[in-house]
């Protein structure tokens, strides 16, 4: 291709969408001895942008098709940044998860048409890549946003925190207002006449490998909210006893997984999206039961290895969106980002009667059982390898 390729502001727009989605998790003990609030309680934080996000994604994903992809991601940047800086005015719980659920509210304009852009602008053989690229930005926008805020709760307090991650979210929002370029030909994607923009989400629904797609995210984000949100009451109690900063850095082990991302990319482009999920969804089992060895140390490498391979497996299933739809793929991907968000709220209050009941084994195993599903949908349902998909698959099929 003669034209360069952004990968950069790809990456930057992985960040802006996970910098402020899960920066609660470190806090969660803090917030539940500031508001004298139960697990469940404070999971609302979690819980209130992911079902906002499941509401509204497909809203979404249908008004960047139609409006363009670099108009939406950039507005809902800058959404994001204002509805973060109202969260840091918030006096009670009950008001930081209104703002939380406002906050849900902007963001799947960032990555529902992130995903569709990257498929408008990459060829097919480098879209394992790209995806890989803009996933590697929402690790290290992860780990940023739960670091920052650990800190800067322990040191000031947690208002401040949400302050701080405005202040980020405001620096990457002009950013992408400069760096990010229209993708190519709107008018012709908009008004191609093989798009028929009445029963387009009837026709997704009947793609059976694309339901399959969305029925296996719900796994990959339960399994990760289950696995971050609970860990943090399982290592703040005795023995361990980490602090809200400990717990913010915890989150490093995010890193390793922004590292692995480009290399699984080359790996869905060469061997196919079934064996890209099923290294996935190994590498992630078998973290999950080092987290239950009683040395921190090997805790902190099962938790590496939890969140590589969930972000192997979500950089997966966003490729394989691409694979097995051809028009309306901002739709398709809030579609798919229905399903996903819908894990994660199953993820942040499910395992809750689980952990009073069992504890963190319990909740290892129902993690397990989430990962197996996901497996098993994905081999009954996925094509054995990307090129089939991307030679014979439609959004009919």
């Amino acid at each position: 291709m003669t034209r360069r390729l952004p990968t950069a502001p790809v990456v930057l727009a992985g960040a802006a969408a996970f910098l402020n989605l899960y920066a609660t998790q470190p806090l969660l003990p803090l917030l539940s001895r500031r508001f004298g609030a139960t697990a469940f309680d404070v999971g609302l934080t979690i819980t209130a942008p992911t079902v906002a996000i499941a509401l509204t994604a497909p809203l979404i994903g249908r008004l960047a098709d139609r409006a363009g992809l670099r108009r939406v991601i950039v507005g809902s940047v800058w959404a994001l940044m204002i509805a973060t800086a109202l969260a840091a005015t918030s006096n009670s719980l009950r008001q930081l998860i209104f703002w939380r659920f406002v906050q849900g509210l902007a963001t799947p304009g960032i990555f529902a048409s992130a995903i569709a852009y990257i498929h408008e602008v990459w060829p097919p053989t480098h879209a394992g890549r790209a995806t890989a690229a803009y996933m590697s930005g929402t690790v290290l926008g992860g780990f940023t946003g739960r670091a920052v805020g650990g800190v800067v709760a322990q040191n000031f307090s947690w208002q401040a925190s949400f302050a701080a991650l405005a202040v980020m979210t405001a620096c990457v929002a002009a950013a992408l207002s400069i760096w990010l370029p229209p993708e190519p030909a709107p008018a012709a994607r908009h008004h191609a006449p093989q798009l028929r923009p009445a029963g387009s989400l009837g026709q997704l629904l009947r793609n059976r490998r694309l339901v399959a797609t969305c029925a296996v995210g719900f796994c990959i984000l339960f399994t990760q909210v289950a696995m971050f949100t609970y860990v943090t009451f399982h290592v703040a109690a005795p023995p361990y006893s980490l602090s809200t900063v400990a717990l913010g850095w915890l989150f490093v082990v995010y890193l390793l997984g922004a590292a692995v991302m480009p290399f699984s990319g080359m790996w869905i482009d060469s061997y196919g999206h079934r064996a890209g999920l099923a290294l996935a969804m190994g590498i992630g089992g078998t973290g999950s039961l080092l987290t239950l060895a009683p040395s921190l140390a090997v805790i902190i490498v099962g938790l590496a290895l939890c969140a590589t391979g969930v972000f192997i497996a979500q950089g997966t299933t966003s490729s394989y969106i691409g694979a097995v739809t051809t028009q309306d793929r901002a739709l398709a991907v809030g579609l798919y980002s229905t399903f996903y968000y819908a894990g994660g709220s199953a993820g942040a209050v499910l395992p809750a009667v689980v952990w009073t009941r069992s504890g963190w084994a319990g909740c290892v195993l129902l993690i397990l059982a989430i990962q197996a599903v996901g497996v098993a949908l994905a081999f009954a349902q996925w094509t054995p390898a990307a090129a089939s998909a991307e030679l014979g698959l439609g959004t009919g099929d």
